[in-house]
């Protein structure tokens, strides 16, 4: 019984945070809206005005056919200004052909194979008491938690991206909007 009730709790708790935050980041930030359910991941970044470096990334890649096509995929999508706050490195370095791997490495970690919603993290939060882990297409593992209404990313490093704009749902999986960028590794 006593299981059943912690089960409940957290199911209900973890609803009323998923609208909460939900809600919340839509408005701070419309950056895609509901009728690019119908366009790619690729053509919704394209079209996007806080995510030309992202488009960049996926073009310098090769990525971008599979991202267009392929799915489903759930793109934790850092903005422009995410991309501007790396530490070490510039994007310019990075789009540099001779960098391919390493940013083939950085926008793969940011990707997840299936279409994760936001209500989805939170359950697997909840059955995770309140750590959930997401193996992505790179390879290595991203960790979300909570932090008050916000869903946190986590890398191995300890470097942390908060989804800002949730559910951007794509004609081939969905796009979470995060405010940094999570690294695969020592960039």
């Amino acid at each position: 019984m006593k299981y059943l009730t912690k089960v409940l709790s957290c199911a209900l708790f973890f609803a009323f945070l998923s609208l909460t935050a939900q809600e919340g980041v839509r408005k701070s930030s419309p950056t895609y809206n509901k009728t690019e359910a119908k366009k790619s991941i690729v053509n919704s970044t394209a079209t996007s005005k806080n995510h030309q470096t992202l488009l960049a990334v996926m073009k310098a890649t090769d990525l971008e056919d599979l991202l267009d096509h392929a799915g489903p995929f759930t793109v934790f999508a850092p903005s422009d200004l995410a991309f501007q706050k790396i530490a070490g490195k510039s994007v310019e370095y990075l789009l540099d052909p001779e960098n391919r791997k390493e940013l083939k490495d950085l926008l793969t970690y940011h990707i997840v194979a299936g279409h994760i919603t936001a209500s989805k993290i939170l359950k697997a939060m909840c059955r995770g008491e309140g750590k959930a882990t997401f193996t992505t297409v790179q390879g290595d593992i991203i960790t979300a938690t909570m932090k008050g209404v916000d869903i946190i990313l986590n890398d191995s490093f300890g470097n942390t991206a908060t989804i800002v704009v949730a559910d951007s749902k794509q004609r081939n999986g969905v796009i979470h909007e995060i405010d940094s960028v999570i690294l695969p590794g020592k960039i």
